[in-house]
Order: C-alpha cells, then sequence, then structure tokens
C-alpha cells in the first residue's frame, strides 16, 4: 500500500502513521515466518487497515456523487493484480526445479486458487479434508489473505453503494451496516473457531468483521479527540501489544474467533493516537510502508524453496538474513518496475479488467502445463500378480523375481501422495439414524454372495485396496463406514475426549446390527511404532463383543507400523536398501501381537496378522515387491496393498465359510 492510496483516508494527519503501521505489520509478520513457527498477528491489522481506508475512500466517493463500481473495482485490480501475477509466475518456475515431485499437485492446484483471488478457500477445503492432512506449506499458502482481501474489497464497494441509494444519512446507514456484520461475523468467528478452528481461520466470513471494523473507525475517526497526555502512552501500548501479540498468544492455533480482538483492537489505539508516536513517521518506516505489498508476497516462497533447497526446517540467523534481504531486493524492485508504473496507467472503465486478465494468463498458463507434464508423469498401472511388480507376493517363501532389474519402484514419486483407496466410484448414502455415518457400498452383478463390512479409521480404509478384487471375483457387495482417526471403538482412541468419534462409532456399531452382514473387517491393533508400542484398546474388545451378541463374525487385521518419516522418501533419495530406510522389526513388532494375550476374546472373532508380508524376519524395507509400502509416515499404499489381495483371499474365506 502506498501512500497514493491513503489519500481518501478521513484526514490526511494519517497517511505516515498509517504507511509505519503497515510497515510494522509486515515486519513482524516477515520475522515471524522466518525465526519463529509461531504467527504474529499482523495479516489482521492488514485487514483493519483495508478497511479503514476503503471505508474512507468510498464514503468521500459517495458524498461527492463519484463513487463508481466498475471504476472502483478496476482500481483494485490494478493494485493487486500485477505484482502478485509476477510473484505467482516466479513461484511457479521455482517450485517446479525445486520442489520435490510429491509437492507438485498441491502447489499447482494452490497456484490456480491463488491467481483467481481463492487460495483461502483452497486452504479451508483441504483443513477439512482427512487426506489433505500431509500437505506441506506450499510456497503460494500466503495468497490466502490476499485472497480474503481481494473478496472483500469487491464486495464492500457494492455495500456502500445499495446503501447510498437509499434515503437518509448515509454515514448512519454506513455505520449501522458496519456494526451489524461487525458483530454477526465475530459471533460467526468465535463459534466456528471453537469447532473447527483450521476452517476458520481461512474462512472469509470468520474474517469480514475485521475490515468492517476498520471501516467503523473510518466513520467516527475524526471525532475522536484524544487528550495530548494519553494519546502517546496509547499509541505505545497499542505497539506493544501488537508486537507482544505473537509471543503470548498461539495466533496460529487459536485465532480468529475473539483472540484476533487483540492485534485489531492494538491498532485501532495506534491509529486514534495519530501522530503521537512519531517513530511510525520515519522515514525507513514509510518507505517500507510502500515496500509492504510486495515484500508481503516475495518473502514467503523465497522463504518455503530456500527450506526446501537447504533440506531443513529452520533457516537459522545467517539464512534469516539471507531470505530477508533477497525479499527485500525483489519487493523494491517489483514495487519499482510493476507497482508504480501500472497504477499510472490510464484508468479507463473495462481497460483494468483486460489489463488484469492479460497479466494472469501466463500464470494459468504455466499452472496448466505443469499440471499437464505432472500428469503424464503421475500415470500408471500396476496389475495385481505383475511379475515386474509383484509387491506383497516377493515375501511369500520360495519366491523367485522374474521381472526386470532395473525398473524404478512404483508408485512413481510424483504420485505416491494420492495413492489412496478412493471411495469414489462407490455408492455413497447417509446412513438414516445418523447423517453423519457415510455408507458406501460397492455393486454387485445380482444378489450379493456375502455382504462385508469394512469400518475403521483411514488404515482400514487402504484395505479397500485389497478386499474390493475379491468381492468382484465372489460377487460380494462391501460395505465401507470410514471416518479418519477414529478406529472402531467404544471410545476415540486417536484424540482423547473426541466426542464426535465416539458418537459415530456407535452409529456404526448399531448399523452393521442391523444390516446384519456376513463378516466385519476392522483393526485388531494400533500404534505399532518403535518401542513396541501396539496395543489392542479395550473399546475395541468392547465393539467385538457387542457384535458378537448379534451373531457377527469380526475379522480383526494387525495394524501396519507408524514411523517419524516417510520411508518412501528415504527410499527415493537414498535408495530402499539403505541401512537408514529399512526399520528393525524388533524395534517394532512384539514377538506375540497384544491381542493374543486378552482372554475374553468373543469366538465369533478371527485375526490376520500380515506383519510377514510388510516385515522380514529382520527388517521393515520400504520397497517390496518394487512397490512402495507407504505412501506417507503410517498410511500403506493403496498399490502395495492391492498386492495384498491374494494373501488376504486365503484368509478372509475360511472366516467366510459357515
Amino acid at each position: 500500500m502506498t501512500r497514493a492510496e491513503i489519500t481518501g483516508t478521513p484526514t490526511r494527519r494519517y497517511r505516515p502513521e498509517l504507511q509505519g503501521l503497515r510497515a510494522l505489520a509486515v515486519v513482524l509478520v516477515v520475522i515471524y515466518h522466518v525465526y519463529s513457527d509461531r504467527i504474529s498477528g499482523g495479516v489482521d491489522v492488514f485487514f483493519l487497515l483495508s478497511g479503514f481506508l476503503l471505508t474512507g475512500q468510498l464514503v468521500r466517493a459517495a458524498e461527492r456523487d463519484r463513487l463508481d463500481l466498475s471504476r472502483q473495482w478496476g482500481r483494485t485490480l490494478t493494485r493487486l493484480v500485477p505484482a502478485a501475477a509476477v510473484v505467482l509466475a516466479a513461484t511457479a518456475v521455482a517450485a517446479y526445479v525445486i520442489l520435490p515431485p510429491e509437492r507438485w499437485f498441491q502447489t499447482i492446484r494452490e497456484v490456480f486458487a491463488a491467481a483467481v483471488f481463492l487460495e483461502n478457500w483452497r486452504l479451508g477445503a483441504d483443513s477439512v479434508d482427512y487426506f489433505a492432512r500431509n500437505d506441506l506449506a506450499s510456497p503460494v499458502q500466503h495468497f490466502w489473505s490476499l485472497s480474503v482481501q481481494a473478496q472483500i474489497m469487491l464486495l464492500l464497494p457494492l455495500l456502500i453503494a445499495l446503501l447510498v441509494r437509499r434515503r437518509g444519512g448515509l454515514r448512519r446507514r454506513i455505520g449501522l451496516a458496519l456494526g451489524a456484520i461487525t458483530a454477526a461475523s465475530l459471533t460467526y468467528s468465535i463459534v466456528l473457531t471453537t469447532t473447527d478452528q483450521p476452517f476458520a481461520y481461512f474462512n472469509t466470513f470468520t474474517r469480514v468483521w475485521e475490515f468492517a471494523l476498520g471501516g467503523l473507525l473510518a466513520l467516527v475517526v475524526d471525532a475522536i479527540s484524544l487528550p495530548q497526555r494519553l494519546r502517546r502512552p496509547i499509541g505505545w501500548f497499542g505497539i506493544l501489544a501488537l508486537i507482544s501479540c505473537g509471543l503470548i498468544i498461539d495466533v496460529g492455533t487459536v485465532f480468529p474467533g475473539y483472540a484476533a480482538l487483540w492485534p485489531t483492537l492494538a491498532a485501532v489505539l495506534v491509529i486514534v493516537s495519530g501522530d503521537a508516536v512519531r517513530v511510525l513517521s520515519a522515514r525507513p518506516l514509510v518507505r517500507l510502508g510502500d515496500l509492504s505489498y510486495s515484500l508481503y508476497l516475495w518473502h514467503w516462497p523465497i522463504l518455503v524453496l530456500y527450506l526446501v533447497a537447504r533440506g531443513g526446517d529452520q533457516v537459522g540467523w545467517r539464512g534469516g538474513i539471507l531470505v530477508i534481504g533477497a525479499a527485500l531486493t525483489l519487493a523494491t524492485l517489483t514495487h519499482r518496475f510493476i507497482e508504480q508504473p501500472t497504477r499510472l496507467l490510464p484508468a479507463t472503465r473495462w481497460g483494468a479488467y483486460r489489463f488484469a486478465a492479460l497479466l494472469l494468463v501466463p500464470v494459468l498458463a504455466l499452472a496448466t502445463s505443469w499440471q499437464a507434464l505432472a500428469l503424464r508423469e503421475a500415470n500408471y498401472s500396476i496389475t495385481i500378480g505383475s511379475r515386474d511388480y509383484p509387491g506383497a507376493q516377493a515375501m511369500i517363501p520360495g519366491f523367485q523375481y522374474r521381472g526386470a532389474d532395473d525398473l524404478p519402484p512404483m508408485p512413481p514419486r510424483i504420485a505416491l501422495p494420492q495413492d489412496w483407496a478412493t471411495l469414489d466410484d462407490l455408492d455413497c448414502t447417509r446412513a438414516a439414524r445418523n447423517p453423519d455415518l457415510e455408507l458406501c457400498s460397492t455393486s454387485t452383478m445380482d444378489k450379493p454372495a456375502k455382504t462385508v463390512v469394512l469400518v475403521g479409521d483411514s488404515h482400514m480404509q487402504q484395505y479397500l485396496a485389497a478386499v474390493r478384487p475379491i468381492a468382484a471375483k465372489r460377487n460380494w457387495r462391501v460395505v465401507a463406514m470410514l471416518k479418519g482417526l477414529c478406529p472402531f471403538s467404544t471410545a476415540s482412541e486417536s484424540m482423547p475426549g473426541d466426542q464426535p468419534c465416539v458418537d459415530w462409532n456407535a452409529a456404526a456399531a448399531a448399523e452393521i446390527i442391523n444390516l446384519k452382514p456376513d463378516a466385519v473387517l476392522t483393526l485388531a491393533s494400533r500404534d505399532v511404532r518403535i518401542g513396541r508400542t501396539e496395543v489392542t484398546p479395550p473399546g475395541f474388545v468392547e465393539q467385538w463383543k457387542r457384535l458378537a451378541a448379534a451373531n457377527i463374525p469380526v475379522i480383526a487385521l494387525r495394524d501396519n507400523p507408524r514411523f517419524d518419516h516417510w520411508p518412501s522418501t528415504c527410499a527415493y533419495e537414498l535408495g530402499p536398501d539403505a541401512p537408514d530406510c529399512v526399520a528393525t522389526r524388533a524395534d517394532l513388532y512384539p514377538e506375540h501381537p497384544p491381542y493374543l494375550s486378552i482372554p475374553d476374546i468373543p469366538s465369533t472373532v478371527s485375526f490376520v496378522d500380515l506383519s510377514d508380508y510388510l516385515c522380514a524376519a529382520e527388517g521393515c524395507p520400504p520397497v517390496i515387491g518394487n512397490i512402495q509400502v507407504y505412501l506417507d509416515d503410517n498410511h500403506l499404499s493403496a498399490s502395495f496393498v492391492a498386492s495384498l489381495s491374494p494373501v488376504l483371499a486365503r484368509r478372509l474365506l475360511p472366516a467366510l465359510t459357515h
């Protein structure tokens, strides 16, 4: 934001101080990002300042009867798009070169979203998607705040234009409207942050109140006259509160909600103090305020790509200086050669729209080309029983590999994070008794020979890749009842105290009893980690007993190991036989599974232990039979699980013959 953009504020005496406040906010954002894993709250100051400045401009234009929506929107696009397009294009090229292939698809999706100012909704959707939980911060993730700002800067002029057409005092109407928006949005923000904080963080509607609060301040700031002796203490208190926000509050886990009042009200105090805090009008800060937009755009991709290139998660002081220096240099160049020239272009009614579209074409073309290349590299197929990719079959005693010796392991690195056993082609409906319970079924040629329920968390979902080929061959109907982080139990095993998981499991058990399937497949144990932490929770056994009372057989599968790293990444980078990539079996699995020592297991429960297909006698390798065993740190890849299908069939058939 430049000094020229602040001329529409209620009074000119705030221009340098606002630039200084803007600079302070971006400095906090950059320093926290570079040197800490915490967040500063500076983005909330950006939002409040945007609402303050934009409302002032719009009200003054409306009072002079010069409010033109198309020109206003055009000016917004002219300010936001040029620098953003340059940064996005440069980041896409750099990310293609530097990022490992498994991060390509996520980054491509976010480049598309950022280019059309919808990155916040993209991240919001991913935050509630269990299968996106392993996504790392992309080089364009910071565009979420720009997306929110762009959306509000397009909607706020429309709101004021609608209010101009009504009779009565314009400022009063606008104040009432902004007050109502502030109250409604803040209430929604507090409620949603309590129930779903990750989604609330990126939600436009939980952030509207920050813009509206800034707008309310713009309407009344000229009427606020503080005694001279109070202005300086209030201003400095606001600055100190803003600086300390990220140190005291874990912004990334509690914002927005009521906690976001801290940085926004701190900024309000600074603004109402006027020019009392002279440091904010110092030339270096004012100059940095001019660069703030470009600096914000550049610092994050430079930081992320630097960390990837260095192979670490901390930059250190020297690295931080390098990152900040590079960001300042690029911000200065972008401001000088992109931002300033484009703002001097003639402001025709539709020229700004054509100009913005023209700038975004190269970005979208780059992202489309990258996506086409990624899709081509991710294309692969593995046939169960393949001689080149036998997978789990290679663990059968006496197996002799007859495939080519120089074939790379599958799936290819770029495709591995997406190697989930999906429910996309199943027939999914909501349970009548509990809408939160989704039932997904395979189809059969006619009346199914057997009905098998597969219930539990994502570890059980991966076994769909093995069960479905068996079901298709034998005309079974498979009904999947799945919920991430919620294994089939009477308690919440993954997240203690998670009542929705407990309720979901109760509903699943009731639905299974009502369905009366021929068998239920679920986990027999969990938490297989280094240190022999494998357990069979009492809640598992309680569910088995409940099904036994209904005479429903249970086939319980021993869980796979969990690691503190991605075995697949280790295999790609060091080789599948590297000692660092092969876990010692004795460190993971106890000699006897924990469920064998439980005395009161119902006779209707049978167990399947596939650990001999995941581990050899000594070690558990990341690649077996030329197939990557794991897609992340704890989930089996669907490709490997599919290779387990013949093995699992031999274990299931006896349990289903009765």
